[in-house]
Formats: structure tokens, sequence, C-alpha cells
């Protein structure tokens, strides 16, 4: 069997442009409200932009099943709109001053507004999926929003804590990866895919999600703050420990560990510099050693979805863990 042909991300835009497209639009429509603070803040949240990654997975898992009917857009703008408010209620939780290089919405309309700004986002989600007449997606929906919650406050338990690499992968996974396989998984319903198709897609879906926020993680503390959007080493300011740091807290010296403890426990870098943690970083391979658990999850992501037959939107998906892992921001 001849391996498919390469596809880029341009082909991938084209692709998928007017329907994503049509989602943003669908999005611009479902964040209006009679209250003007909602209207106004989720305006403000979707002119940020993103990378609508999410819903563009939900698009490409239907259309593996040629799914042709409204289903898609609608869901596609439902898990943009969770997305969404999963960011302002973190942004509150974090105290965040930017986002995506502009100022975060709490800093501009309080926290108050913004907390129930973000529950109405939510509300407003499922308000949206209830149209498609499908226990399944509601379901599924139900149980996502329930994980990404508790992994919100399992983080804020952990904050200022060392934690191990266990502890940090069901973060992550419940955080990101959640969604992630949720927006296959939810494509591959609206597709009647097969149960075993639907769970290779939802297993697809985790192993790269988990891919993109370990990337993300790296990033968080290598990138420059204008590449960003947001500060440099965000987490270990607000006392979250992540992959490349648990790897190089198993190697490091004693010295060196009560350093990266001293950030962690304190949440800022008054007595140890971000130069200095990096060094111990770079010193352990650490992360370097989180870029390749990154590009295994990309290969499992990939390996995944590797019995369904070639086609268009297959290649599209298995361009998108190089794309996660290849990324700068």
């Amino acid at each position: 069997m001849s391996s498919p042909a390469i596809i880029n991300g341009k082909e991938v835009f084209e692709l998928l442009r007017d329907d994503l497209a049509a989602i943003e639009r669908e999005f611009g429509r479902d964040t209006v409200s009679n209250v003007e603070a909602i209207t106004e803040i989720g305006e403000y949240l979707r002119a940020g932009g993103g990378k609508r990654i999410r819903p563009a997975l939900l698009l490409l898992s239907s259309r593996l099943f040629n799914y042709q009917g409204r289903g898609a857009i609608r869901l596609g703008a439902v898990v943009e709109i969770i997305h969404t408010a999963t960011l302002v209620h973190d942004d509150i939780i974090d105290e965040a001053q930017t986002r995506r290089g502009r100022p975060a919405a709490n800093t501009q309309w309080g926290n108050s507004k913004c907390v129930l700004a973000g529950d109405w986002l939510y509300m407003q989600a499922f308000k949206i999926a209830v149209q498609e007449r499908n226990f399944r997606i509601l379901d599924t929906l139900i149980e996502l929003t329930q994980q990404m919650v508790e992994g919100e406050l399992l983080q804020m338990e952990k904050l200022g804590k060392l934690i191990s690499l266990d502890e940090h992968f069901d973060l992550i996974f419940r955080k990101t990866a959640c969604l992630f396989s949720v927006c296959m998984r939810m494509g591959a319903i609206l597709g009647e895919a097969a149960p075993e198709q639907e769970e290779s897609l939802a297993q697809y879906g985790r192993d790269l999600g988990m891919a993109f926020q370990i990337v993300d993680d790296v990033l968080d503390l290598t990138a420059s703050e204008s590449i960003l959007g947001k500060p440099v080493a965000s987490d270990l300011r607000e006392g979250k420990v992540t992959m490349a740091v648990i790897h190089a807290l198993e190697r490091c010296t004693s010295p060196e560990r009560k350093s990266i403890e001293t950030v962690v426990r304190e949440q800022g870098f008054d007595g140890v510099t971000h130069s200095q943690i990096l060094a111990i970083l770079n010193r352990y391979g650490s992360l370097d050693a989180a870029s390749a658990r990154a590009m295994q999850y990309a290969a499992l992501a990939r390996n995944a979805i590797c019995d369904f037959p070639d086609s268009e939107i297959k290649r599209a998906l298995l361009w998108a863990p190089d794309f996660v892992v290849a990324r700068e921001k």
C-alpha cells in the first residue's frame, strides 16, 4: 500500500475555510445577549482570535464519515464557546493580566461580571447543543464540563506544591486533552461512526491534546512574551509545576531543587531568576525530554487513526500532530 500524500496547513485551511467561517458567524450570533455586558465581553473574547483547532477537529472528524448536516457548525461553535468560557474563568482564577497579547477580560470588566459572563457562555453552549436532540452529545458535553471543572479545582489544590508526573498528566488531560477528545468523539457521533471508530477518534483527540498542552507548557518557559501574548513562565509564577520542571526535580541537586521549590512555593521570581531555572532545566535536558514526550503523544495520535482508509480528511488529521508539536505559540 502506498503511503498517503502529504498535506500542508494551507490545504487544511482551504479544506475547512467555509465551515470555519460559518462557525465564526455562529459564534458571533450565539454570544449576543439582551444584557449589554455579556454581549460586549463575548465579542471581545471572540475578537481575540485563537487557533480554532477544536472546532476544526470536530469538522474533520464528522467529515471522515461524509457528514453533511448543520450540526457540525453548531457544535463547532459550542466547543469554542465552552473553550472561551474556560479561558474567562481561568484568567480570573490565575489573576491574569493579559490573554493573546491583549488585556484579559477580567481587567476590563472586573471579576464579578466575567464570572457571570463565563457562566452564561457555558449555559448558552448547552442551549445550542440541545438543538441536536441527541442525548449522547449532551452526555458527552456534561461529562466534559465536569472533568474540566474538576481539573481546575485539582490544580488549585496543588498550586505551590510539587506534584508527580502522573498527577500532572491527569491535570492536563482534564484541562486540555479531554476537550480535544470530545471534539473528535462528537464528530464521530454526528457521522454515526461505529463504536470502535468513535473510540479510535476519541483516543486520537486525547493524544493530540496531551501533545498540545505539553508543547504549550514548554513554550511558556522558553518563548518570548511578544510571541506568547502573556508573561513568560506564567505557570511557575502561578505555582504550577509542568513536565519539564518535574523531570528536572527528579534529577537535580539539592540546592537546585531548593531553587525550584522556592519559585513554586512563592509563586514568583523574587529570590531566583527565570534564567536560573532555565539553566537547571537545560542542564538535565528537561525541556528536550518534555518536547520528546509531546512527539510521542503526536505519534500515538497518528497511530490511533491508521486503520481509517486514506482520504483528504485523514491526511489532514495526520498533519495536525505535526502542526501541534512544531508551533511556536
